[in-house]
């Protein structure tokens, strides 16, 4: 049984995703397809969560909010933290609302680990230590990462086996949970590893040829600026302060907060330095899309009709085993 406090989630398999990596075009396409099959959307964004936080993300629009009622947008300010855990739980409220009013459920995103989680459950584990993790971090300014990996193998060697020697996030949470449980964390998640065929679930992702999608980046980080951003996390920055550790993931928030408080960094290097950071961000997220068996491939090419591709992913569907 894991320890008290970090009970686990169980997957949610008959409900339809859209995801895909950041500016592919699933917002048009969810809409189209929420309509055709009568869904309401559950947002499947780590960073459109946080209120305010409105350019950088992409929200859907208001016309888009109208036509399709949609859930889990603005639901914390940008200054507190939100864990994978708490996501977990409202979605499966979320989930339980919408099916009581005999709809179904659509979540669309791009946050993969979220995806994974909710497909295959996940041990949530107990709540970050913050005091342990600012230790482990005085730590590492003088010793090499490569030697909290070694202490890693020591205690989970099959969770460091797992882990790149780099992946420093994974590996202080590997050890943060043995330190507050006393268990390896490779085998409180071990159940939780099964996956399952695209025809068993309704799982589709947006693909595009990495030039394309390249191209596609650049073209929203600019509309992104010109639309205001800097303005935008200004005033965020004027309202509460500061951004959480969680907010200030977001690619885009984080580059203007280091232009605004970095004297020497201009406008033009942070746009260029925020299209740099999204395309890295997108190649991440193929990877691990790639690494799902859940999902099944949209090929997309210039000149795409998200209604057209709605209605493709609603026929095939429809012929799911979870339908």
């Amino acid at each position: 049984m894991p320890p008290d406090g970090c009970s686990p989630t169980h997957p949610i398999l008959d409900v339809w995703y859209l995801a895909g990596p950041t500016a592919a075009g699933k917002t048009a396409v969810g809409i189209d397809l929420a309509e055709r099959i009568q869904a309401e959307i559950i947002s499947l964004d780590s960073m459109a969560l946080f209120s305010g936080m409105n350019i950088g993300t992409a929200k859907p629009s208001p016309a888009d909010r109208t036509r399709v009622p949609h859930h889990l947008l603005d639901i914390v300010p940008p200054n507190a933290d939100f864990s994978l855990s708490d996501y977990l739980d409202a979605a499966h409220r979320q989930v339980a609302e919408i099916r009581s009013r005999n709809r179904q459920v659509l979540f669309v995103g791009g946050t993969p680990l979220y995806l994974k989680s909710l497909l295959r459950g996940v041990f949530q584990g107990p709540p970050a230590d913050w005091k342990f993790r600012e230790q482990i971090e005085r730590e590492l300014a003088q010793v090499p990462l490569e030697a909290l990996h070694q202490r890693l193998q020591l205690i989970d060697p099959l969770l460091a086996l797992k882990l790149h020697p780099h992946d420093k996030r994974r590996i202080i949470r590997g050890l943060e949970v043995y330190r507050l449980t006393g268990q390896r964390l490779s085998h409180l998640q071990t159940q939780f590893d099964e996956s399952n065929p695209p025809s068993a679930t309704r799982v589709f992702v947006l693909t595009w040829p990495r030039d394309v999608l390249h191209r596609r980046i650049d073209e929203r980080v600019e509309q992104m600026f010109a639309a205001g951003l800097v303005d935008e996390v200004r005033g965020l920055l004027a309202e509460y302060g500061s951004l959480s550790r969680t907010a200030l993931q977001a690619v885009g928030y984080r580059e203007v907060v280091e232009m605004l408080t970095s004297p020497g960094l201009t406008l033009a290097d942070c746009i260029e330095r925020v299209k740099a950071r999204t395309r890295q961000f997108a190649r991440r997220q193929e990877t691990w899309f790639r690494s799902l068996t859940e999902c099944r491939p949209m090929p997309l090419s210039e000149g795409f009709s998200p209604a057209a591709v709605a209605e493709q992913i609603a026929h095939w569907g429809a012929g799911s085993p979870v339908a």
